[in-house]
């Protein structure tokens, strides 16, 4: 499939850094003077940083997107140094690609010989577990995304601890979430309106646990058709199992709906949507598939 991504005239970059904190998905990092998209299996080609460069170094190129491949990432990285290696499979390892990570290490090993710096220095700097403080080249912190379980708070096998959460990532809101988390893979989806967690006593336990979660706004959100070319990405390469959106019953939240069932038209895979309005008190007032 045709797939927007950042590219980066190393030329005209003056390594000011401008970009990187417009990186939602901290993809760029500033690694020898010059701003590198570290792992373009982060990038979501939406152009944030776009408006932050003052030279115009960075552009988005439309291209047949294969697959990700550890391996053909790998051979453009360490043409690029021994830093930009080690940043990108930290950033792999940050981000739970543990997979891909294995990749990464397996291919400098089988190159050793062909590679101008040595592995084990990186492999041992990969691994070490030195807390990292300087966030100036990874993007805003609030946005690093992060994948968590829940807790077992429950006092016997059956009775759910009061206010126990059940959300098992980070970020949740759906400019800042990559389609192609871990968390939403092979995944039960839900997107909800921001209001309804508010309206629901038992969001949680009832109607989040167990799933990805994307929340947004259809009134107060810029920039919503990102919201369609990201649910499609889910559709299509997270493969995601089901959709659900769950809206207020308020008109402004019917274009949540409107939006994943474009999204869905647009991919190549098909997924069943359910739809939930809940009223202001928090009653379910419809449920269906769509």
């Amino acid at each position: 499939m045709l797939r927007e991504v950042v590219k980066i005239d190393e030329d005209l970059c003056n390594g000011c850094g401008d970009c990187v904190p417009n990186c939602h998905e901290g993809a760029l990092q500033i690694i020898d003077g010059k701003v590198r998209l570290i792992s373009d299996l982060m990038c979501d080609g939406l152009g944030a940083c776009l408006g932050h460069c003052p030279t115009g170094a960075i552009e988005i190129e439309k291209r047949e997107a294969e697959p990700y491949d550890e391996t053909k990432v790998m051979e453009i990285m360490v043409d690029k140094g021994k830093a930009t290696v080690i940043a990108h499979l930290k950033h792999l390892k940050e981000h739970g690609e543990i997979e891909f990570l294995k990749e990464g290490v397996l291919f400098l090993k089988n190159n050793e010989n062909k590679i101008k710096f040595n592995i084990n220095e990186v492999i041992m700097e990969v691994h070490s577990n030195k807390m990292e403080h300087n966030h100036q080249g990874g993007g805003c912190p609030g946005s690093k995304m992060m994948s968590f379980e829940a807790s077992d708070l429950s006092l016997d096998n059956t009775e759910m601890v009061s206010g126990q959460s059940e959300l098992k990532q980070w970020p949740v809101q759906m400019h800042l979430i990559n389609p192609l988390a871990p968390y939403f893979r092979n995944a039960d989806v839900l997107i909800a309106a921001d209001c309804v967690a508010f309206s629901i006593g038992n969001f949680h336990q009832k109607f989040l646990k167990g799933k990805g979660l994307a929340i947004a706004c259809p009134k107060l959100d810029d920039g919503m058709e990102s919201y369609v070319q990201k649910m499609t990405r889910m559709v299509d390469e997270a493969n995601i199992n089901t959709l659900t959106v769950m809206i207020m019953e308020v008109p402004c939240c019917g274009g949540l709906l409107q939006m994943a069932k474009q999204a869905v038209a647009n991919a190549t895979r098909k997924v069943p949507i359910k739809w939930m309005v809940i009223s202001i008190q928090g009653e379910v007032l419809r449920e269906e598939w769509v």
